[in-house]
């Protein structure tokens, strides 16, 4: 890919479309911890600092892939909600439904679990006041996305579905380290394989998790 000089602003967003298409197709050979900015300029076909004069760092394009996966997420979330939730049964009932879809759909979406993982200890680093504040009110949208519909199927929550949806990027982003283990741990579970009691699949991980968590937050009889 070779780019000539942006000189519009409609060809400035053309650059800046390719390197987060870039990115996010390099998320789909490699985990966040290893996409460098290096490797990026080179895939995009731009020099480093020019890379640099879209994105100030690794860690901004990489929130701002956060941001459209999650969108993208959410939306496909509430069509799997009002295919899967029978809003006529017991709060217990909806209360299963939920817990099961959130787990089976983020459990297929590997990319948004690791860069939730990332987040709060790798993204939000290296990057300007402006750059955070501008995805951290982004974020408050897309919580505020979830919440609602949350609340359509376990009205119960009430306020804390907020808690909850927030509790779940987390959960997600957490136990989805525990289910990529690293290939030479992995050698590490098959040559013993007591030591694969470490090794926790995500759906069910997940799924275990925030039933516990939904039963903490739903009002009890």
């Amino acid at each position: 890919m070779t780019f000539q000089r942006a000189r519009t602003e409609e060809q400035r967003e053309i650059r800046r479309r390719a390197i987060l298409d870039v990115a996010s197709a390099m998320l789909d050979e490699m985990p966040v911890a290893t996409l460098t900015l290096n490797e990026l300029s080179r895939r995009v076909g731009l020099a480093k600092p020019n890379v640099l004069r879209y994105f100030e760092s690794r860690e901004a394009v990489l929130l701002e892939l956060l941001d459209h996966f999650l969108q993208e997420w959410l939306t496909e979330l509430a069509g799997e909600l009002a295919a899967g939730v029978d809003q006529d049964l017991p709060m217990a009932g909806r209360a299963a439904a939920v817990a099961e879809i959130l787990s089976r759909s983020l459990s297929g979406r590997v990319v948004l679990c690791d860069l939730f993982g990332a987040q709060g200890s790798v993204l939000e680093h290296n990057v300007s006041l402006e750059v955070v504040a501008r995805y951290k009110r982004a974020s408050l949208e897309r919580l505020t996305t979830m919440s609602a519909l949350l609340q359509k199927y376990l009205p119960e929550l009430g306020d804390s579905a907020t808690l909850f949806s927030l509790q779940t990027m987390v959960l997600a982003g957490a136990l989805s380290a525990y289910s990529t283990p690293p290939p030479s741990l992995q050698a590490a579970y098959q040559a013993e394989p007591d030591l694969a009691r470490f090794h926790m699949e995500l759906k069910d991980s997940l799924k275990l998790a925030l039933t516990a968590s939904l039963l903490g937050v739903l009002p009890r009889r």
